[in-house]
């Protein structure tokens, strides 16, 4: 199995002067579930090379086991430091790509031509895609073959609107994931604040928040395997 891992490049939380980037247990659980599944795993992001970490997903009270295998491992952090950009890969090279979140995403890579056109290229390819927290927000712009949003009538989850005011956010990122899914027409479901939360739909997969990494990364394995 050939897994892409898109992170975005994005550091800037909004006009609030502090750093953004993707979430470290978004990445770390999804890639070390990968790794034991026996994939492949290639790690992309908008200009390529080290993407941004938002410093907060490093903060005590946010690591874990994995993201402490992570910043201990030298190959994926040589690995992380040495993404490759994203406008220079292809669905044909890949099984499946998965989008772990954090805030960064909302800028970039919801906009991101590259980003667009790559997930429309895995779906039109009949391959299964995945999303984690914010990452959902980046379909935004994803339409099917047929020219529909890709969520329209589907089944999704991503990061709520009361998991983003509990972390004072509302205000700042440039829309809303829970809103905007509804409004591109995807069938919103949501559990517990800050539990483990996955759905799917075919070949879609999305995640609700960090807690929601390894669950994703799982069920996307599964859904390669059948």
């Amino acid at each position: 199995m050939n897994v892409l891992i898109v992170l975005t490049s994005h550091d800037q939380l909004g006009d609030t002067g502090r750093k953004t980037g993707f979430w470290l247990e978004e990445l770390a659980a999804p890639y070390y579930a990968f790794k034991e599944a026996g994939a492949t795993i290639t790690l992309a992001s908008p200009a390529g090379g080290q993407p941004p970490l938002d410093p907060k997903s490093n903060e005590p009270m946010f690591q874990t086991d994995l993201t402490r295998r992570f910043e201990a491992d030298a190959e994926a952090t040589a690995q992380l430091a040495a993404t490759v950009r994203l406008d220079s890969v292809s669905q044909a090279g890949f099984d499946t790509v998965f989008y772990p979140g954090g805030h960064g995403p909302l800028w970039d890579l919801a906009e991101d031509r590259h980003s667009i056109a790559l997930i429309e290229a895995f779906v039109a390819a009949n391959k299964p895609v995945a999303f984690v927290c914010h990452a959902p927000g980046v379909l935004r712009h994803v339409k099917t073959p047929a020219g529909r949003p890709l969520v329209e009538g589907k089944k999704v989850t991503g990061f709520t609107n009361t998991e983003e005011e509990a972390v004072g956010l509302t205000k700042v990122v440039p829309f809303l994931v829970e809103d905007e899914l509804i409004a591109k027409g995807g069938i919103y479901s949501k559990g517990e604040d800050w539990g483990s939360y996955v759905v799917t739909d075919g070949l879609l997969i999305t995640g609700q928040n960090p807690t929601s990494s390894a669950a994703t990364a799982a069920r996307l394995i599964e859904q390669f395997r059948k």
